[in-house]
């Protein structure tokens, strides 16, 4: 009898007659085919930018609704620049006569974008200073950037006189222009510092590279899906919200990659095969990978019950950046693992059946001191995070000024500088009012009562005013629009200092009580207080939003309740302590002139979702442990696994984040502090010590109500 013969299992290979190799590289090159063309658009991202103030304002907010009106006044929408000419012995005759040369020669250049004839020039009281007002026609910065470069240009063709180009529109061309020429810089200051970081934690030349090249790739599908949503309508993009876009996805992209090759190369000692070394890693990473993106979308998305533009926008874009960075590093990055293998990892290549890394050294000595000493532990870090916390007296986010928020030297504001010197009122930049005609009367009676109101007149129409004038006929009555008028109000301070809004809640008390008058305050300083107070609302009503939501995606990924509100009140703890560092350093250290008004909400935000992330991939993993080796064990084994990865990760955001501190706004350097000192904190000292101690001293209590709370090893 012939024995049977044995016949050799087929592999998935042999079965499809298709090298293993293939479905990896077919998915790569599909996934590179989308996100090509998508990366192309990308690249003109900067063409949708809006970085008008007036355009983010809420819809109902007082200022928003006096602009609207203002319009109607006018004809035309505008915005103002104005040239500074200084000669510090004094302004001679001849200086004046070649001011209003100039004057003629811009009004020919730009005929066609001026909303009015330039104004001036006027001449400070000590002669030295003379300004000349020039409406530009539009709020669009892209616009209003070439006529201010026009007015550069021409201004200075008044020989030996100190000149500069300031008001709103100049200060937007300079916010534009510092976008423009730093972004580049930005993205190279951010990939150097990944790729540095990413060298010492690999030891490898080889994927630092493999991660940076699908951190790249998930930017470029980022920028080109915001760039069509934006080029619809859909949302808006702002210069500092492209900037935040680019680090952030370099940023959380590369965590997520952490995550992945760290469990590849545990697999690939385990496993011969590579590709299912990475299927294994794949299983064991994609649960707490979605779940720290869906944490980090869900809380950005909460930035849309903002009521301000500017904040409404940064929730989705920020939002799509996490997306492509997520979809990128599961989908992309693991078939590109699968190509390369065990070679990624050169030349310190994972040999099958060697000994992993994570559970000797440093972090098992250090998980076994928190084990021995788990009270003493959570209890100096509590009282070290509470003491930072009290530095938050220190801050003060109630907005910065104009002329303070540019950390390099920009043209805008010296000349602001010299008109705050030499000129007593804020004439330029009036604060308008808009009331029912028939109570003009007792409206600018009450205007003119308000300490730091130095005139108060109504509006007339300035051609008519022209042609009455040159006529001989006396001056036109105040125009008139469905049944209002506009009042134009100077104050005696520059137009963004703390002085002048106090002026204007003052005046707006004032006009407010008049009787039947429906007066409405508005202007470039009431613009920025109605930001500061619906920056306020927004963090009373977004904060607590967020927290609700990492709450719950928390308890629905670990099954319980009690850690979920444990790794919250730590997040919290974590938050105000960066807080009441960056007061101190603001203040006291860096000599900031405070911090904008939004800042609060942003790093909130920033900080909260992005330092869940660490405390998701910890506890997932305790997770796996704890039924295989007890709730302590499982506590411990867990830190000393994922400690050198965590560690990286946060290393690599708070490095990312940091590099936006090469645009010289502020609001963007404090951002940077704040959330590159607090991911540091939230992953060197909260997850490292504060999270595990506390689990370890709560004991299996934490897991209530879910199974783990019985579960025996």
């Amino acid at each position: 009898m012939t024995a049977p013969t044995k016949t050799r299992p087929q592999t998935p290979a042999s079965m499809s007659g298709w090298p293993r190799w293939v479905p990896f590289a077919l998915l790569a090159i599909a996934f590179l085919l989308v996100a090509g063309p998508l990366g192309s658009a990308g690249s003109k991202l900067a063409d949708v930018q809006r970085n008008d103030a007036t355009a983010y304002l809420p819809a109902g907010a007082e200022a928003t609704g006096v602009s609207d009106r203002y319009q109607k006044f006018t004809g035309i929408e505008s915005t103002t620049a104005i040239l500074v000419y200084q000669r510090a012995s004094g302004l001679t005759k001849q200086d004046q006569i070649n001011i209003t040369l100039v004057d003629l020669q811009i009004a020919e250049q730009l005929s066609a974008h001026l909303a009015a004839p330039p104004m001036g020039p006027i001449i400070s009281d000590d002669s030295q200073v003379g300004e000349v007002i020039v409406s530009l026609i539009g709020s669009d910065p892209n616009r209003l950037r070439g006529d201010v470069d026009t007015l550069r240009a021409t201004g200075a063709n008044a020989e030996g006189l100190d000149f500069h180009v300031a008001g709103p529109a100049a200060a937007l061309t300079d916010l534009t222009e510092v976008f423009s020429e730093v972004d580049g810089v930005l993205l190279l200051v951010a990939l150097g510092a990944v790729l540095l970081i990413l060298v010492v934690a690999y030891r490898s030349p080889v994927l630092p590279l493999v991660v940076l090249g699908v951190a790249g790739t998930a930017l470029g599908l980022a920028n080109g899906v915001v760039y069509l949503l934006a080029k619809q309508g859909v949302l808006t993009v702002s210069g500092d919200a492209q900037g935040i876009l680019d680090v952030l996805v370099l940023g959380a992209g590369t965590d997520y990659a952490l995550l992945l090759t760290a469990r590849y190369r545990d697999e690939l000692r385990r496993r011969r095969d590579r590709y299912t070394a990475i299927s294994a890693a794949w299983r064991g990473v994609v649960q707490p990978i979605v779940a720290s993106g869906s944490t980090v979308i869900l809380a950005l998305l909460c930035l849309l019950a903002s009521d301000l533009g500017s904040t409404r926008g940064l929730g989705p874009v920020a939002a799509v950046g996490i997306a492509c960075a997520l979809v990128s590093m599961l989908v992309l990055l693991p078939a590109v693992l699968a190509l390369t293998g065990r070679w990624a990892f050169w030349p310190f290549r994972p040999a099958y059946g060697s000994a992993a890394t994570g559970e000797r050294g440093f972090w098992s000595r250090l998980a076994a001191g928190i084990g021995r000493h788990s009270r003493l532990v959570w209890v100096l870090t509590v009282l070290a995070l509470g003491g930072l916390a009290l530095g938050t007296a220190r801050l003060e986010a109630h907005g910065v000024p104009r002329t303070n928020s540019f950390l390099a030297p920009v043209d805008s504001n010296a000349g602001q500088d010299v008109l705050s010197r030499h000129f007593s009122d804020a004439s330029a930049t009036p604060v308008l009012v808009v009331a029912n005609a028939g109570r003009l009367d007792a409206v600018v009676q009450a205007a003119d009562s308000v300490p730091g109101v130095t005139k108060a007149r109504a509006y007339v129409d300035p051609l008519e005013a022209f042609d009455r004038q040159k006529a001989g006929q006396p001056a036109p009555p105040p125009k008139q629009v469905d049944g209002q008028v506009l009042i134009s109000v100077t104050i005696d301070a520059a137009p963004d200092s703390p002085r002048a809004t106090a002026t204007v809640r003052a005046l707006r008390d004032k006009v407010h009580a008049v009787p039947d008058a429906a007066a409405k305050v508005g202007g470039y300083t009431a613009t920025n207080l109605d930001l500061q107070l619906t920056a306020q609302r927004d963090r009373q009503v977004v904060i607590p939003l967020v927290l609700g939501l990492v709450l719950v995606v928390l308890m629905l990924l670990l099954r319980a309740v009690v850690a979920p509100l444990i790794l919250v009140a730590t997040v919290i703890l974590s938050f105000a302590a960066t807080l009441g560092v960056c007061g101190v350093m603001f203040r006291d250290v860096f000599g900031f002139a405070g911090a904008d008004s939004s800042f609060p909400l942003f790093a909130f935000v920033f900080l909260v979702a992005l330092g869940v992330d660490y405390n998701i991939f910890l506890m997932s993993r305790v997770r796996e442990e704890v039924p295989r080796r007890g709730h302590r064990a499982g506590t411990l084994t867990g830190l000393a696994a994922t400690g050198g990865v965590i560690t990286s990760a946060g290393v690599v955001l708070a490095a990312t984040f940091a590099a936006l501190a090469v645009l010289p706004l502020l609001v963007l350097a404090e951002l940077a502090f704040a959330v590159a000192f607090g991911v540091l904190l939230d992953a060197l000292v909260v997850r490292t010590l504060l999270v595990p101690a506390l689990t370890v001293d709560v004991g299996r209590f934490v897991w209530w109500p879910g199974p783990l709370r019985r579960a025996d090893p």
